[in-house]
């Protein structure tokens, strides 16, 4: 069997890479260890930025993200005293994000593909990248118990954090960033009305919160809890109480109620790998980087690779031009580590840290309270928040 695209990893960015491919006659399969069942349980980020948008405008994937996701033009955010809405549409000329969960992006690109019936390998076990780094490279996989051979041209990591296709790369060839925060965010879903209409970040002494949503009728909270917390150990009387101190007493007041749907706690961390281009075979999204989840950057950033690679291969096929391609890992590392910094100052300005001290804590409100007496300040969370240009 042969294609000219092996994508591994059946994710938002394999799918949406395989979407865009398809649309300009490039022929890929992708080959998923998991079933399409529990690729939609993940529960992920809900804020897509404008470029996100536009890119699944391009895959012709929009259409029911414009009838139910709900378009954003500022969100607030509370340190100690200090409560500021930062105008997402008036400080970047007309701008905003959409709000539209990551299991319904994933949803609309897995209906696409089987609309054309697109060849996406679900549950194929032991899939591993070979000969990547000639010109001839080789996937492998197992499924129902029988071995399977593709060749093709190029080889697309888009698996994850935990995924083949970096670990399949030789250590001296990869250099890996790394920090680990001290705390994990404490999840929920609830089906209770939102406690605003747009997003709450709030900075509190008992840790940080956030007050975000799904849909108009499907909540999503998080309160900042220490490493290692087991979240048995929160009830849910005990999340929405601490939520409410959390996010003040505006919200308070607001906040409806009610029995948690899904509860979960997700570790922090920073990661960004170099380079994604090793011979044949490129690394996108999870596979490269990872950040904290505040500022909702995750998905966008996944999104932001895609355009890159995708364009490349294109190119490559479309113009015989390897430009795009060889430029992949320049291109998209210079957006990679903006969003980093972007995601590591948010998270440094929002979460109380176990060393932090009185000092740092000064700092903190130091922070924001120039951002609130600085137009310029705002207009550089605005756009960072929306969205670099690609």
């Amino acid at each position: 069997m042969r294609t000219q695209v092996a994508i591994i990893g059946a994710g938002p960015s394999g799918l949406l890479l395989s979407q865009l491919l398809h649309k300009a006659g490039v022929d890929c399969v992708v080959f998923e260890r998991r079933s399409p069942e529990y690729v939609l349980s993940r529960i992920r980020a809900g804020v897509l930025e404008q470029g996100t948008v536009d890119m699944l405008e391009q895959a012709g994937v929009s259409e029911r993200m414009r009838k139910e996701g709900l378009p954003h033009d500022g969100f607030t955010m509370a340190v100690g005293d200090t409560r500021l809405r930062i105008d997402l549409n008036g400080l970047t000329s007309g701008k905003n994000v959409m709000v539209y969960g990551q299991t319904e992006v994933t949803k609309d690109l897995m209906d696409a593909h089987e609309a054309r019936s697109a060849q996406v390998i679900y549950e194929a076990e032991n899939v591993t990248p070979h000969d990547f780094e000639t010109d001839h490279p080789r996937v492998t996989y197992e499924k129902d118990g029988v071995s399977h051979e593709i060749t093709c041209d190029f080889i697309c990591g888009c698996d994850g954090y935990h995924g083949v296709s970096r670990t399949s790369v030789p250590k001296a060839a990869i250099t890996e960033f790394e920090k680990v925060y001290p705390f994990g965010w404490l999840g929920i879903l609830s089906y209770v009305k939102p406690v605003d209409h747009e997003l709450i970040y709030a900075n509190h002494p008992n840790g940080f919160a956030l007050a975000s949503m799904r849909s108009e009728t499907l909540s999503r909270y998080y309160i900042q809890v220490p490493a290692g917390t087991d979240v048995n150990k929160w009830s849910d009387d005990a999340l929405w109480d601490e939520l409410k101190i959390r996010l003040g007493a505006q919200a308070a007041a607001n906040m409806e109620t009610g029995p948690t749907i899904e509860k979960s706690i997700a570790p922090l961390r920073s990661f960004v790998s170099e380079p994604l281009r090793f011979g044949r075979m490129f690394l996108a999204g999870d596979a490269a980087h990872i950040v904290p989840p505040t500022g909702a950057k995750g998905l966008n950033l996944a999104a932001s690779d895609i355009h890159y690679l995708s364009n490349g291969l294109i190119e490559f096929y479309g113009e015989k031009s390897s430009a795009g391609v060889d430029h992949y890992s320049q291109k998209a590392l210079s957006r990679i580590w903006k969003a980093e910094r972007f995601s590591w100052w948010m998270t440094s300005i929002l979460h109380q840290f176990p060393d932090l001290g009185a000092f740092n804590a000064r700092i903190q409100q130091s922070e924001m309270d120039y951002l609130a007496s600085s137009h310029a300040a705002q207009v550089s969370l605005a756009e960072n928040y929306v969205g670099l240009p690609f």
